[in-house]
């Protein structure tokens, strides 16, 4: 069965302040039952905690974070000189899943270079297959630009067949396509979706002065910056359709995100997501 959770970039500052056992704890009080782990250097203290919290608050990980090249011991884990640690790692906490957060923005400058980094992945994705763990590429908008009539995921998906994908419905919006014909096109090939919503938000002071004083260049910055992050279900994301499309889709994971608080705290945010979700029908996920 599917699981809805958190994705731990929005705990980074809660687990830098009192640790990763007592946000998880914070966060399993919420209701959150799975979490992926991300930002948040993977020492063996770090761990600890994580390991804790799986045994003693029932938490499972979905996932955690890797990338392919890097400093033996680095975060996220280097997948070119520290399989043995990852794949330690995974196994410690119960998870046979690893994603990659972002490709460096110098690999998706050119057809090319989107080519070596997806066939460098693909490597990685076939060594890690050997050890039973699955890799996974988490998007964001910038690999819904085209190259050569193609999308840059779609590049990333053919040249590296061996690795899945991680759907964030927010950045495929933000990207200008659909999250739902989105999580139909990869049905297969997406264990993990983030649920992130996209709102618009008001006009800012500065732009609403600049319009007024007719300073159109200023106006237009402000005027093209009101998309937000928000919590699931305050913004415009079709949610009631997006879940069961995700799950009929093949995801296992479902995983509440948001970049950006705008005042709320990240348990209020989490909060909020958790209700809304729940009154969507969805309690029997978490």
């Amino acid at each position: 069965m599917a699981r809805i959770g958190v994705q731990a970039m929005m705990l980074r500052e809660s687990f830098e302040k009192i640790g990763p056992f007592e946000t998880l704890r914070k966060v399993a009080e919420i209701g959150y039952r799975a979490v992926e782990v991300s930002q948040i250097p993977m020492d063996q203290a770090n761990v600890a905690e994580l390991e804790r919290a799986r045994g003693e608050l029932g938490v499972e990980f979905a996932a955690l974070s890797a990338q392919l090249e890097g400093e033996s011991g680095a975060t996220p884990y280097p997948l070119a000189v520290d399989v043995d640690r990852t794949v330690a790692d995974c196994r410690r906490l119960g998870t046979d899943m690893l994603r990659i957060g972002m490709a460096p923005m110098f690999e998706l400058q050119s057809e090319a270079s989107v080519v070596d980094y997806a066939k460098r992945a693909e490597k990685a994705a076939q060594a890690l297959a050997g050890e039973g763990i699955s890799l996974y590429y988490h998007n964001h908008h910038i690999e819904f630009a085209k190259m050569s009539g193609r999308y840059i995921m779609d590049i990333l998906a053919e040249e590296a067949p061996s690795m899945g994908l991680e759907v964030d419905v927010h950045w495929v919006q933000r990207g200008g396509l659909d999250p739902v014909r989105t999580l139909h096109k990869y049905a297969g090939r997406t264990a993990m979706v983030h649920l992130k919503d996209y709102r618009i938000g008001a006009l800012s002071e500065a732009g609403v002065k600049a319009h007024a004083e007719g300073n159109h260049e200023v106006f237009m910055r402000e005027f093209a910056d009101i998309v937000q992050f928000a919590e699931v279900g305050e913004g415009n994301l079709d949610f009631a359709t997006i879940v069961p499309t995700a799950i009929e889709n093949g995801a296992k994971y479902l995983l509440v995100e948001q970049d950006r608080l705008y005042g709320r705290t990240v348990f209020e945010a989490l909060t909020i997501s958790h209700e809304n979700l729940v009154n969507l029908g969805f309690q029997d996920l978490f």
